[in-house]
């Protein structure tokens, strides 16, 4: 009886480090589930929502305008480094989905791409001459007058749905695409606002 015990806890243990290098994987190379903690997205994301981001969105083409993209926030906004230890424990355990992921990832919505010219008239965001139909921006928001700005080549702007209480290229500008985590495609928790981005 012992010994089947003991190759029961064999087996469990064996099964949960494969699933464990598993998730690490997934979440290394192919999705990853993204905490929402701010307000910088409302109405499309609430706070504590979580996503889903695809890690390979972008192999091969840059990102499009509308889209919801997650990326390293900008280094002269970043929290001072964790210790290796922490950070190696927190990685482990966000992959199984066990701990909140720390803030050093931001979510944006795209507005603008590598070689457009963007300005902020009257409220309401001009791209290449014409104004943006934005459906997600709530009613009432408002915007300070911006530019013309000219993105260069290999960067986004990007700002947050929620344009009152939002972070965004307005306050550090062009966002390199090199810094870019991936494309947020799913709205997954909670279950009732299971919905596509």
């Amino acid at each position: 009886m012992r010994r089947y015990g003991a190759r029961f806890v064999r087996e469990a243990t064996g099964v949960l480090l494969l699933a464990l290098v598993v998730a690490v994987l997934v979440k290394v190379f192919l999705v990853q589930a993204f905490f929402i903690p701010s307000e910088s997205m409302i109405p499309t994301l609430e706070i504590d929502d979580r996503v889903l981001v695809s890690r390979i969105a972008y192999l091969l083409d840059g990102p499009d305008r509308g889209e919801v993209i997650v990326f390293d926030m900008p280094m002269e906004y970043e929290d001072p480094p964790e210790p290796i230890w922490e950070s190696m424990v927190r990685h482990v355990v966000e992959a199984v989905g066990i701990r909140v992921a720390r803030v050093e990832d931001l979510i944006k919505r795209v507005i603008a791409v590598g070689g457009d010219r963007l300005e902020v008239r009257d409220n309401r965001v001009v791209v290449n001459g014409l104004v943006l139909d934005e459906p997600y921006v709530p009613p009432g928001a408002r915007m300070a007058d911006l530019g013309p700005i000219y993105i260069p080549d290999g960067h986004v702007w990007v700002m947050g749905d929620n344009r009152d209480n939002s972070r965004d290229s307005r306050s550090f500008g062009p966002v390199p695409v090199d810094t870019i985590v991936g494309r947020a495609f799913i709205r997954f928790w909670p279950v009732s606002r299971l919905e596509g981005l």
